[in-house]
């Protein structure tokens, strides 16, 4: 869902913030960061900004379908308006 990295970079900054004689633990801190971050992540309903933007397109071009339909639809409804007349 997300990318990868971003879990990478945000655990490598808070390791980096942390005091020299903690960082001899910083892979084992940057692992547990990235574990919960992205636990906490999976658990909102969010999409990324990539499968918003397919979804977008997705529901414009069915709006456009569907337009289309609709117009195809009152003309075939006045054509046989007409031709009970």
């Amino acid at each position: 869902m997300f990318d990868p990295k971003i879990f990478e970079e945000f655990a490598k900054k808070i390791s980096e913030g942390l005091p020299p004689g903690v960082k001899e633990v910083q892979q084992d801190i940057e692992k547990n960061v990235k574990v919960v971050v992205a636990g906490a992540i999976s658990k909102l309903d969010i999409v990324t900004k990539e499968e918003f933007e397919v979804q977008t397109q997705v529901l414009k071009r069915t709006r456009e379908k569907v337009e289309a339909l609709e117009m195809r639809v009152a003309e075939l409804e006045k054509q046989l308006g007409e031709g009970c007349e």
